[in-house]
């Protein structure tokens, strides 16, 4: 079994920055890909970044790409979102969740979840 535990969030002006962290315990990540993903009021849960554990290759929303950045520290067993340029539209509870094998980007292939953690970027 895996436990993740998001942290980072909170309130951030437009065109701001934030870290998110996602803090794996319980078994070790190798085999594992590590995603980001968020949901904003009333809105579906959707696919922020991806990074492979073993490799590091990474994948990201079009939404995202250039603005975020995805990383992991294997020493912490921690898995880093670096959030910039935010946006209102970022607006969103932001969790993690992991998966053994490849990347994907539906949430339902995702077995572990974390509690998530909110994000609120004011304009």
């Amino acid at each position: 079994q895996v436990q993740l535990a998001e942290s980072g969030g909170g309130l951030v002006q437009a065109g701001g920055s934030l870290r998110l962290s996602c803090t794996a315990s319980g078994r070790a990540l190798s085999r594992h890909v590590v995603g980001w993903f968020r949901q904003a009021p009333e809105g579906e849960r959707e696919f922020v970044a991806s990074i492979s554990w073993d490799i590091g290759f990474t994948f990201y929303a079009d939404s995202v790409k250039g603005r975020f950045t995805i990383s992991r520290d294997s020493a912490k067993n921690t898995v880093y979102l670096e959030m910039s340029s935010l946006k209102p539209e970022d607006t969103a509870d932001y969790y993690c969740a992991s998966r053994i094998g490849v990347h994907k980007s539906d949430q339902k292939e995702y077995g572990y979840w974390g509690q998530g953690t909110q994000v609120t970027v004011s304009s």
